[in-house]
């Protein structure tokens, strides 16, 4: 069920009136929390662009000075954006609870990072804080964190979701399969699909991201997917990128949709550049919910965020991009999704300039999502004029790896056609799953072995020979498929 309708803020006068922090000689004042937090942030170009980011190293310095002293409480009593300015803003708190809050309200910033990689906070004691975290606390302790301290702490945290596979569990990765082509054409389509189901690629989603957004472009390629998934058994769900709306429109005619899909963002400005509100959202919510097209879990929203959307739509209010992006992740808890993942290197280097920038910020964004509940996953991708390159992804692709994240989005050969961006590869997946042990959804890693693709390590076979019988299956199913 949708959380309680909004009762009125919960923000009283602020419990400080300014942050300040000594660095040698020189004494730094910080005007408010939004400004506290932009300073503290680490380098990244959006930040820069939007006029936010710390003057010098010494002032990012004393910043996070300043903010480990802070009490996690006031970020309860000054909202970075006001309350009556931003329906984000009152989600998160209208929904926040106190009760699940009260193990660590007494503690400042400084010292829920250091609860947080302690002993004490185990999986079930994350688990039971999340709903009393909220993203400007998630946000504002990641600043405080190094890399190695994110992915310690993010794979403590499992959130277990399901609809036809289930998602998150130990010592397992999913991946979404993403069949992308310039002009939808069911051929190429196809190709890319039977590529990746070889590989094992899939069990989070089949997710294709549409050339068009046109209602009948959309139904076709979700009848494709349905009509594959239901002919082979395969236990997964698909879902075509299109707009919530065109989402909405469909289920009303009866075509066969499985997750409904929104792009969101951390501000209500944001979300009206994507054309979306809260409305809209719980709309799709109850329809999804309805539908009841899962057999071994309901959880039938799927979303993507991104660093820098915010920026780039002149709606942060002044926040840093990386607050802002772990705001949208109270937007996407209050609907219970399957999947929600960050498009982390893809919306350019405006936003995050290189492999450091974006590395940084997508171990962030894990962290942030998973200490607030959700089940987070990733587009590990950089777009073609950013300074980054596949060695990037790799080094991404391992860290998160070790971090526990849910799911990764994975292409052919690593080359989204259509998106014209790079990503990690159907081969990508297969690399992090025999160096860190793991294994796909146990639904699906049973289908596997079902029509022999697992050896007896459990790792995919080779089809590619062609006296391999399963090659010949191959071949005759990519026809009929195109057909």
């Amino acid at each position: 069920m949708l959380p309680p309708e909004p009762g009125g803020p919960q923000n009283g006068e602020p419990l400080l009136s300014g942050y300040t922090a000594t660095l040698g000689v020189r004494r730094y004042r910080f005007t408010g929390l939004a400004h506290l937090l932009a300073a503290a942030s680490p380098e990244r170009t959006g930040d820069r662009l939007a006029g936010l980011a710390a003057e010098s190293a010494q002032q990012r310095v004393a910043a996070r000075m300043a903010l480990a002293e802070v009490p996690l409480r006031q970020f309860l009593a000054e909202p970075v954006i006001p309350y009556e300015d931003d329906d984000v803003t009152r989600l998160i708190l209208d929904t926040h609870d106190a009760a699940a809050f009260a193990p660590v309200a007494d503690l400042t910033v400084g010292e829920f990072r250091d609860w947080l990689l302690s002993e004490a906070a185990d999986g079930p004691a994350l688990a039971a804080i999340a709903p009393g975290v909220t993203p400007e606390m998630a946000a504002a302790v990641s600043k405080l964190m190094s890399n190695a301290d994110l992915v310690a702490a993010a794979r403590k945290v499992r959130v277990v979701t399901a609809f036809r596979s289930t998602i998150g569990l130990p010592g397992r990765i999913a991946t979404r399969l993403q069949p992308n082509h310039p002009t939808d054409d069911p051929a190429g389509v196809a190709a890319a699909l039977l590529d990746g189901l070889l590989m094992g690629s899939g069990d989070a989603v089949i997710g294709i991201n549409p050339a068009t957004d046109s209602p009948r472009a959309v139904r076709a390629l979700l009848e494709l997917l349905d009509g594959v998934i239901e002919r082979y058994g395969i236990p997964t769900q698909s879902c075509v990128l299109s707009h919530v709306t065109t989402s909405i429109g469909l289920m009303e005619q009866g075509a066969p949709l499985d997750l409904v899909f929104q792009s969101i963002a951390g501000t209500q400005a944001a979300n009206a550049s994507f054309g979306v509100t809260l409305g809209i959202l719980d709309e799709a919510f109850q329809g999804a919910r309805e539908l009841g097209r899962g057999t071994v879990g309901q959880n039938a929203l799927y979303f993507e965020t991104g660093q820098g959307s915010a920026l780039s739509a002149d709606a942060h209010h002044g926040v840093d991009q990386q607050t802002c992006e772990a705001r949208a992740y109270a937007v996407a808890r209050r609907y219970e999704p399957l999947l929600v993942n960050t498009v982390v290197g893809f919306i350019g280097p405006e936003y995050l300039y290189d492999g450091r920038q974006i590395l940084r910020a997508g171990l962030e964004d894990h962290f942030c999502g998973k200490l607030l509940g959700l089940p987070m996953g990733l587009d590990i991708c950089y777009t073609n004029h950013a300074d980054a390159d596949d060695d990037d992804i790799a080094t991404m692709l391992t860290m998160l790896g070790v971090a526990g994240a849910s799911f990764v989005i994975c292409t052919p050969g690593g080359d989204d056609i259509m998106l014209n961006y790079q990503s990690a590869s159907y081969h990508d997946a297969l690399y992090l799953r025999e160096v860190l042990g793991l294994r796909p959804a146990p639904e699906f890693e049973a289908w596997l072995d079902g029509i022999g693709l697992l050896d007896d390590r459990g790792t995919i076979r080779d089809v590619s020979g062609a006296a391999h019988p399963l090659a010949a299956i191959a071949a005759a199913a990519g026809k009929e498929i195109a057909a």
